[in-house]
């Protein structure tokens, strides 16, 4: 693979709130090794990085308190290339940030935009992937996505339904909707069709093409940051983005452009993805025991209980009876005992904290 214009741009801003009390506003759970492998999911995903570009194309869009833990984290990163965003506004303006920053410097470029917390099993069909993205990417200047062959209707997952107008390879096809996540019924039926994969939130596209596309959906956002440009690389960097940034629409990437753009492909993959958004989606990656019990920790005692996703502190013993289906995390100063098919509503949890006298446990 040529690498001289390939840049991964890794979004890392977000707090991760379905996945609380583990993944905290002050230390969320990209930073975090939640499968105990001894790297962090933002190392795990720099390393993919690396199989894509060099290390001094790749770029880390992130909220300004967690700056330093990038840099540490990701040993060799050049400083210039760690994005801070002064506010969370979603993922439209990360893009943007990004796409402007990485043109500047490189007209030719094309990115792969990955989130710094989804898990990858098998990285070498991933690097094949990736590899088709951007060979597509740059002949058809299309905007390209991947999209996960779906194993079950999972109702925690976006949706993208294609079709086989102008399929320019068997594997690559024409996108006709996005759908945010499904009812279970819907789901059902999404993936009894045949039409419809999970969308990942990792695309592949020329710079140029996707701020042309900005240009188009959300121009006021656009001509923000072409008015910033100059500004990139200097110490007027930070004001401008600060500026820029109060002003800027909170909106995705995907109901700002993807939804609306005529000229999107998506790439039907499988490589062992998940995007580990949930104490669920961590329970289908775990090993599980006898009775379907995912145990995280070294000192866990289950008895006539079933299906349930039990994460401890290495030092703390816990016993457990009777119980089926349920999450069960323990942290320093926060115990969560939740039921497993009602996971969706933690986030609702966390929300309600926020107005709370609890809220100093987010």
């Amino acid at each position: 693979m040529k690498k001289n214009h390939n840049y991964c741009v890794i979004m890392a801003g977000g707090i991760g709130s379905r996945f609380w009390p583990m993944s905290r506003t002050a230390h969320p759970k990209q930073f975090h090794d939640i499968l105990g492998t001894g790297s962090t999911l933002i190392q795990q995903t720099f390393e993919r990085c690396l199989s894509i570009c060099p290390i001094e194309h790749i770029y880390v869009v992130t909220s300004d308190i967690y700056g330093t833990e990038v840099e540490k984290q990701l040993v060799g990163i050049p400083q210039a290339n760690i994005l801070l965003e002064p506010s969370r506004k979603n993922t439209a303006p990360c893009i943007a940030y990004a796409s402007h920053a990485i043109y500047k410097r490189d007209k030719d470029a094309v990115m792969m935009v990955a989130p710094s917390d989804h898990l990858v099993m098998k990285e070498g069909a991933f690097q094949k992937t990736i590899e088709e993205a951007i060979a597509e990417a740059n002949a058809s200047r299309e905007l390209v996505t991947l999209g996960i062959q779906p194993s079950r209707p999972d109702t925690g997952y976006g949706y993208i339904q294609w079709d086989d107008f102008d399929e320019p390879k068997p594997t690559i096809k024409h996108v006709k909707t996005f759908t945010e996540k499904p009812n279970l019924e819907l789901a059902r039926e999404f993936v009894k069709s045949g039409e419809f994969c999970w969308n990942s939130g990792i695309f592949i596209w020329r710079a140029d093409s996707i701020i042309k596309a900005f240009s188009e959906y959300l121009p006021e956002m656009n001509d923000s940051f072409i008015a910033i440009a100059p500004k990139f690389g200097t110490p007027e960097e930070k004001e401008a983005i600060e500026r820029i940034y109060a002003l800027c629409e909170s909106i995705s990437i995907d109901y700002g452009i993807m939804e609306k753009a005529k000229n999107v492909r998506v790439v039907l993959s499988d490589f062992g993805w998940s995007d580990l958004g949930t104490w669920g989606s961590l329970y289908s990656e775990v090993k599980k025991d006898k009775e379907n019990n995912a145990v995280i920790g070294k000192n866990i005692l289950l008895l006539q209980s079933s299906d349930n996703m039990v994460k401890m502190p290495e030092n703390k013993l816990a016993i457990i009876q009777g119980l089926n289906d349920f999450i069960v995390v323990d942290t320093a100063d926060v115990l969560l005992i939740f039921p497993k098919a009602e996971e969706q509503k933690i986030k609702q949890v966390v929300n309600d904290l926020k107005v709370s006298k609890h809220g100093k446990f987010l």
